[in-house]
């Protein structure tokens, strides 16, 4: 069943820009960069690459990267802005590559996407070397219980506060911004240390991540809700 992004593809690529919306210029690529820092990567998988842009980050530190991704119109995009990436039609839940294969294995913001997020990392370890790497940014699941309902507000339109329910269950719902209309999942942060655990990888890192720059009354915005996780993982 689809989860909305052949759909919303052409929408997501006009609005991302280059150089990403709000969050991931200010946000995660300083904590996933700052994560990297001058460490020597041979190779990479960016599971879920979209339109490339984290290929292309990686590429411009010397790492060479492949991107995986289900959605076609946002892989056409990613080899349109970079003509020398490999880019491959794929999906995470079984990825097409032989075991222990890439020093690092990226995924941002895609765990929230797949149905199966135990497959899925369960595949990014296999294909881990040993000693490798797995850079997770995900959305907090502090924050996935009531992304499609959003803040609570008064009368007057000003938010109060941010709710949280159902926080235990996993369940999908779809989100709307713009033109963009995705199917997300919610689990507890139980399900995805488990899943982590469960293949033996063992947390190095740990982070939520603060905004970096960009608008004042955005930062303070942001700051009330814990929007996202930066993992990294070793095997």
């Amino acid at each position: 069943m689809s989860n909305g992004w052949d759909a919303s593809a052409a929408a997501w690529i006009s609005a991302v820009g280059d150089r990403g919306d709000w969050a991931r210029e200010f946000v995660l690529d300083p904590a996933l960069q700052s994560q990297l820092g001058d460490r020597r990567f041979r190779n990479a998988l960016d599971v879920g690459c979209g339109e490339g842009r984290l290929c292309r980050l990686l590429k411009a530190r010397s790492i060479a990267p492949t991107g995986l991704d289900p959605t076609s119109a946002l892989l056409d995009e990613a080899r349109r802005r970079d003509p020398g990436g490999d880019y491959r039609l794929g999906h995470a839940e079984q990825l097409p590559f032989p075991a222990d294969s890439f020093d690092l294995v990226v995924t941002c913001l895609s765990l929230i996407d797949i149905a199966d997020h135990r497959a899925a990392i369960s595949e990014m370890a296999r294909v881990l070397v040993p000693g490798g790497s797995l850079l997770v940014a995900n959305l907090s699941p502090f924050f996935t219980p009531a992304a499609a309902t959003g803040w609570i507000k008064d009368a007057e339109g000003r938010r109060l506060h941010y709710p949280i329910d159902r926080y235990l269950e996993e369940f999908s719902a779809w989100l709307q911004f713009g033109d963009i209309r995705i199917k997300n999942w919610h689990r507890p942060l139980s399900s995805y240390m488990a899943a982590f655990l469960g293949n033996e990888l063992v947390l190095t890192h740990y982070d939520e991540p603060r905004p970096t720059g960009g608008d004042a009354e955005r930062q303070a915005s942001y700051n009330r809700v814990p929007w996202f996780v930066v993992m990294e993982w070793r095997k």
